[in-house]
């Protein structure tokens, strides 16, 4: 991948780029746009007073999984204009050996100017300099990755910034990202990196999957404790052992029937893992127990088709699953076992591709799906008087539905920035979004 091939810019520098909070127009007259509602040839553009921030990059490649890596800049930092955001991108480019892990910079994101209260006298005025100085930066530290990167995670063991990787060819790869950190950070160490190819290799590799997957996470609560699932329905518990090694026990966990597509560690508990599968089933495991005995909570028939999902809550006993069905679920883990979902949502007309809660309030999440929306959601909101409302597409919106984000083709991963509240980001055949609405 070539250098020229990275670049990113703000959301008022494209209109082809631009997301509909919901509203086009159409006639030349302000129209409230939904998604199905009108012909998809009509011309679209992004209300920037429904966002606060809007930024859009391209890494050639497209990247479809990536992962936050948490920096040192404080938390509670999404005022403090400009931005800054480090994360851990995998490539799926065509040919197979110019795959890498990317490590990326994204820096001076600054909100949204609104054009409709500047004059176009006040417009003219503003000088190039000053343009330039507003202009979002990427840096890209490139990792040569043998094979399609399925699925990245992130997470910390000590003050090392670590990476898991699920490579198509079956085998999961541990990195070390404090170099290429680095270098993202200085423009002398970028110079050494690439001019030396200094890029580290894998600090650890797991060939014993034997078949490629995409279900990974890191254990928030045990340092270094990591699950991985493959597509052969087992799943693998790895620990972290001393000298940078880990050991991954042969023994799998296997009482899913089908691939196991999504793995999420309890946010609060040290051994409780949950997983989904094809098989439509979501199991919660106790991973102290023998693999065999392990599964203590199970509900088979979760969605009608492939369960693809999860996201656990952090502040409350919630689980989010979301399906080929196009459903985005809530489960209530005090009844699990009843197999009944606690709310379900069908706003999305194509399967779900990712869902994440908020990460500090409990009843906010997001959803994306192949059809070309990422939404906001919030169970606190009720349904109130619709007399107001004339349009018959509007009234038939779930209450809870907040907003949809549009622009990108094929959003494969959403994440929040739990450094800074309301930030969401996410990955698409096109490129990455970063943004934040008047919303959330």
């Amino acid at each position: 991948m070539e250098d020229d091939e990275i670049v990113m810019s703000s959301g008022d520098e494209s209109e082809e780029m631009g997301n509909e909070d919901g509203n086009s127009n159409l006639n030349n007259e302000l129209e409230t746009y939904l998604p199905g509602k009108t012909d998809d040839d009509d011309d679209l553009e992004y209300d920037e007073t429904a966002y606060v921030l809007y930024h859009h990059a391209q890494t050639g490649a497209p990247c479809l999984s990536f992962d936050i890596i948490k920096d040192s800049l404080g938390d509670n930092r999404a005022d403090a204009f400009p931005l800054t955001a480090y994360l851990a991108a995998g490539t799926q480019a065509q040919r197979l050996h110019t795959n890498n892990v990317i490590v990326m910079k994204m820096c001076n994101l600054h909100r949204i100017k609104s054009k409709k209260n500047t004059s176009e006298d006040e417009s003219d005025s503003e000088s190039d300099e000053e343009c330039e100085d507003d202009k979002p930066e990427l840096e890209c530290a490139m990792i040569p990755h043998q094979g399609c990167v399925n699925r990245i995670r992130v997470t910390s063991i000590g003050e090392t910034p670590i990476a898991a990787s699920w490579s198509e060819t079956g085998k999961v790869f541990i990195w070390n990202l404090s170099h290429p950190l680095t270098a993202v950070n200085n423009h002398i160490a970028m110079t050494s990196y690439v001019r030396n190819r200094e890029s580290p290799k894998p600090i650890f590799a797991f060939p014993g999957h034997q078949s490629e997957g995409f279900a990974m996470d890191w254990s928030s609560v045990k340092p270094g404790v990591l699950a991985t699932g493959d597509c052969n329905k087992n799943i693998h518990l790895w620990k972290p052992l001393e000298g940078g090694q880990w050991h991954v026990d042969q023994r799998a966990y296997s009482a899913h029937s089908q691939s196991v597509e999504d793995l999420q560690w309890a946010p609060n508990e040290a051994n409780v893992l949950a997983s989904c599968s094809v098989d439509r089933s979501i199991r919660i495991w106790d991973m102290r127990a023998h693999p065999s005995e392990a599964c203590i909570l199970t509900t088979e028939n979760a969605h009608e088709n492939d369960v693809n999902v999860i996201s656990w809550n952090r502040l409350e006993p919630f689980i989010l699953s979301g399906g080929d069905d196009g459903a985005i679920k809530v489960w209530d883990l005090r009844q699990f076992q009843k197999g009944q979902p606690v709310a379900v949502f069908k706003h999305h007309t194509a399967p779900i591709t990712s869902v994440e809660w908020h990460p500090t309030d409990s009843s906010v999440f997001a959803a994306s799906g192949f059809d070309n929306q990422l939404t906001l959601w919030d169970l606190a909101v009720e349904r109130g008087d619709d007399e107001s409302v004339n349009d018959v597409h509007l009234k038939n919106l779930p209450p809870q539905l907040l907003f949809i984000h549009q622009g990108q083709k094929d959003v494969k991963e959403l994440h929040w920035h739990s450094q800074m509240p309301g930030i969401v980001i996410s990955t698409a055949q096109n490129g990455f979004n970063i943004f934040r609405t008047i919303s959330v």
